[in-house]
């Protein structure tokens, strides 16, 4: 009888952990108008030519005392790319580079993620870019995660990351005397509670049930300003073979 009624409480006790731990993982979804990707690389040796990526979009399931529970899965449309010239943006977009007609999108999911402190975190996981996936890891730093002080008044996580990656490994290889192999990277990311969490609200922190407004892409003013700086001509064709010494 009473290894029964130790039976049952083992049970229980696990049930109710279980449902503590999953219910410490919030669902946040990225805001595309202020989720940015920056990247940068060598011009020619000239310069650092620098892009933007806007309207990225993605989930986030976060518990604020566990980074290693966090998991991220998010989406990057390479077509939204700017580099500040529709020249350089239709040739860094053309089959020889980025391929976008074939491959509009890349893809990160994380995998591992190893707690720094309280608000630094190396976030590892799969990259998927013209079709290649590799491994990728981020630095990330934890900005801030309270309620929005503007409507609608959503709970809010914000997040700056760096991190650097080839373009050889995942295949892209032409212009290798105008483009530089290493391109490194700087994201900016808010991501806002989801509608099934919101009665989820700390102590303090009232939070009315509004619905979020539709996802609208970021005005042509709210890029970033870059300034490309290219004297040779730029063309979306295969490049010619290496030059012999």
């Amino acid at each position: 009888m009473h290894a029964r009624r130790r039976v049952y409480f083992v049970i229980a006790l696990a049930s109710f952990t279980s449902g503590t731990l999953a219910g410490e993982l919030e669902t946040y979804t990225l805001d595309p108008v202020h989720t940015r990707v920056v990247f940068t690389v060598e011009h020619a040796g000239f310069s650092k030519a620098m892009g933007a990526i806007s309207g990225n979009t993605g989930t986030l399931r976060f518990d604020r005392d566990d980074w290693r529970s966090a998991q991220l899965d998010v989406t990057v449309p390479l077509t939204r790319l700017d580099l500040g010239d529709d020249k350089w943006n239709t040739a860094v977009l053309g089959s020889n580079l980025l391929d976008g007609k074939r491959f509009p999108e890349a893809r990160f999911v994380s995998s591992t993620i190893e707690p720094g402190d309280a608000d630094h975190a190396k976030v590892c996981g799969d990259l998927t870019l013209r079709g290649v996936t590799r491994p990728v890891c981020m630095d990330v730093t934890f900005n801030a995660l309270k309620r929005h002080p503007l409507p609608p008044f959503r709970r809010t996580a914000g997040f700056s990351a760096t991190a650097t990656l080839t373009r050889k490994e995942f295949g892209i290889e032409a212009w290798p005397r105008v483009i530089g192999d290493s391109v490194s990277l700087m994201i900016e990311a808010e991501a806002v509670r989801s509608q099934g969490d919101a009665g989820k609200a700390k102590p303090g922190e009232p939070e009315p049930e509004t619905v979020l407004p539709a996802e609208t892409p970021p005005a042509e003013d709210d890029a970033l300003p870059v300034e490309p700086d290219s004297p040779e001509p730029i063309s979306t064709e295969e490049p010619p073979p290496p030059e012999t010494p």
